[in-house]
């Protein structure tokens, strides 16, 4: 059974910063391009909004043009983490995160953690 867990949100002032972790199992992780999504709340009930994603073999990544620049993806093999590294933090990033999987015809998610921006 595909597990994917994420931790690492919570409450952050403007300007700081939040380090993501997505915690996979249940499939061959090697194989799976991962990403990060995200839900603000005045976005319930739309599609997800792409924020960053990273390839099977970790060579290629690819951001959202909000974030590109101030956030950083990665993953660890012998973990089976993803990472997203979120640096100088705005209120406009109050949202959702949700980890996914992209594996041939399969899509997984997590529950997601909430990250709050603000003062």
């Amino acid at each position: 059974q595909v597990h994917l867990v994420e931790s690492g949100g919570g409450l952050v002032q403007p300007g700081g910063s939040l380090n993501l972790s997505c915690a996979a199992s249940g499939f061959i992780f090697e194989e799976a391009a991962m990403s990060w999504h995200r839900q603000g709340p005045e976005a319930l009930g739309t599609e997800r909004e792409f924020v960053a994603r990273i390839s099977s073999s970790g060579l290629n990544t690819a951001y959202s043009r909000s974030v590109r620049g101030r956030f950083t993806i990665s993953r660890d093999v012998t973990k089976k983490t993803v990472l997203l590294q979120m640096t100088d933090l705005q209120p406009e990033d109050t949202a959702v995160y949700y980890c996914k999987a992209s594996g041939g015809s399969d899509v997984h998610w997590g529950q997601g953690t909430q990250v709050t921006v603000s003062s």
